[in-house]
């Protein structure tokens, strides 16, 4: 029997977008800005050098691409509003 197609998923209304959009900029105003240290706390974290904290900061494609490879869960956030401008 073969696989059935996948099926599209629902579009994602302007309301939903932007508020998942509040929520994540809520978590980084919230988290500690590490800055360009982010791979290296995230990594200390990962493996119990310190102790676990929300933080933001800065990292490369490929520092971003080796994290997740590490098993380092990570999300990329839009920038804040007042860093636009």
């Amino acid at each position: 029997m073969p696989a059935a197609p996948p099926q599209p998923s629902p579009p994602v209304t302007l309301e939903a977008a932007a508020a998942m959009l509040s929520m994540l900029r809520k978590l980084a105003r919230e988290a500690e800005d590490v800055g360009a240290r982010l791979p290296e706390e995230a990594r200390k974290m990962h493996q119990g050098e310190i102790e676990a904290r929300n933080i933001r900061g800065a990292a490369s494609r490929e520092e971003v691409e080796e994290l997740l490879e590490e098993g380092i869960m990570l999300m990329p956030v839009p920038p804040m509003e007042e860093d636009l401008h």
